[in-house]
């Protein structure tokens, strides 16, 4: 098969006023970047409200969320959500997923809502995705004038990293965005896709595998630190895939490598290096 094309995707929380959201998602347009997406937390813009304010900003930039923890919601919320920013995004939504990240447990007491034992959430995960997949199919067959944009369904990515959540990854999701410690090495990576590669067997190939950058250039801001619970001149070090450095043409050789390799064509960064980014994508968006 044919490798995909490159998309790259901005992952965005915050602004201080609506005018610098909406500038941001046309400046990710702008520089040729495929999606804004937005992470779930307490401490950050709802993603719903915010990727409709950034869609009814642009034109042809998809919005995501990275990732809605399915603890957070009722599967029926989020179908009915998904439905909503599909159609206001006129089909530019990607409905990201995930059984939520460690720091989620502290946050979910807020929605007063369970935080279940990765078993569970992995099993509420699933009922989700099924829910979603009905509910959406089921007004785009039915009489409600609230119909997908998007056939049979959104996109659905899900963040994957472990066994049991690449079996479900690998059943039902569209695009995979591997879930990996940021410390985690070129050979570890590559072992990890392999995993995958061999749990989805036929279906592999029809998945669009995304990893996400922590950083970009050597120049990292000291709170990354903290965020990422490593340090990032450690990652350059060892040349960790989570940090790309180089040229724009050497970080893009190491990209078109790793997707030539590995099958993974879609990079997502922070968009705090949406510019130092820039002209990797402008080198490899489409190609």
């Amino acid at each position: 098969m044919n490798p995909r094309p490159f998309r790259f995707g901005a992952v965005a929380a915050l602004a201080p006023t609506a005018q610098a959201w909406q500038e941001l998602a046309r400046r990710a347009e702008d520089l040729g970047y495929s999606t804004l997406l937005a992470p779930d937390t307490m401490a950050t813009l709802e993603p719903f409200t915010a990727l409709a304010a950034a869609a009814a900003a642009t034109a042809t930039l998809r919005v995501g969320t990275f990732v809605l923890p399915a603890p957070f919601y009722t599967p029926f919320e989020i179908a009915w959500r998904t439905l909503a920013l599909d159609l206001l995004s006129g089909g530019r939504l990607e409905l990201g997923l995930g059984a939520g990240r460690p720091a989620a447990e502290t946050e979910v007491v807020h929605r007063e809502r369970p935080f279940g034992s990765p078993a569970e959430r992995i099993k509420q995960l699933s009922d989700t995705i099924h829910i979603v997949k009905e509910e959406v199919s089921a007004a785009a067959d039915g009489h409600s004038l609230l119909k997908p944009v998007q056939r049979p369904h959104p996109p659905i990515l899900v963040a994957a990293g472990g066994r049991r959540m690449f079996q479900l990854a690998a059943a039902e999701a569209d695009i995979i965005t591997l879930g990996l410690d940021p410390a985690t090495s070129e050979e570890g990576l590559a072992e990890k896709v392999a995993e995958l590669r061999v749990i989805a067997g036929s279906r592999f190939d029809d998945i669009e595998l995304s990893f996400n950058l922590s950083g970009v250039g050597t120049e990292l801001p000291d709170f990354l630190r903290y965020q990422m619970g490593v340090d990032p001149a450690e990652l350059i070090r060892t040349g960790a895939p989570s940090i790309l450095t180089g040229t724009p043409q050497e970080m893009a050789d190491k990209l078109r490598r790793r997707r030539d390799e590995l099958g993974i064509s879609y990079i997502a960064v922070n968009g705090m290096f949406l510019d130092k980014l820039a002209p990797v994508v402008e080198l490899l968006a489409g190609t």
